[in-house]
């Protein structure tokens, strides 16, 4: 049986899910976050990089940002993060610099994960701050919505293969 967190865990999951779908709608990568504090989404993002021409539009960014005009302070204290894709670099420097407790995120990213695996930014010992990072919540979910976006892209990009 799962216990109350793994619960509530799935559950926010879901909710970025629902954002990477947001993103997917509009064309871009689907990677969706939320966060959450006492049981309430104060941050919602989605990837917005194509949309924006920002290379700092990811979705956790979108999300951080979004929950510290909520709370009127850049102090992110006592919130979750949960992120269908692992954060990069990127992402991960901006978690410690808000202070997220928590980093739930569904999917690793073999190309940029900073958050256990290329490398731990998120449990840094000489950072001023570390987020506990709990990984593969949906994972199965959350990869399939990039895999299935990308195998799309792929088809929509090949030349027919029709006679002349």
């Amino acid at each position: 049986m799962s216990s109350d967190t793994e619960l509530e865990d799935i559950k926010w999951m879901r909710e970025a899910m629902d954002e990477a779908r947001k993103a997917e709608v509009i064309r871009e990568v689907p990677i969706g976050a939320v966060i959450v504090r006492n049981g309430e989404i104060i941050g919602r993002g989605h990837n917005l990089r194509e949309t924006t021409c920002n290379p700092t539009s990811h979705a956790e960014m979108v999300a951080i940002v979004e929950a510290s005009k909520h709370l009127n302070a850049w102090r992110l204290l006592d919130c979750t993060l949960y992120v269908t894709l692992e954060p990069c670099p990127m992402c991960a420097g901006a978690i410690v610099q808000s202070r997220i407790g928590r980093v739930v995120y569904g999917t690793p990213d073999p190309k940029a994960g900073c958050a256990g695996t290329l490398m731990n930014l998120l449990r840094e010992p000489r950072f001023n701050h570390e987020a506990e990072v709990v990984k593969g919540v949906l994972q199965e979910e959350c990869a399939s919505l990039l895999t299935q976006f990308f195998r799309q892209l792929r088809q929509k990009n090949q030349p027919s293969q029709g006679t002349s």
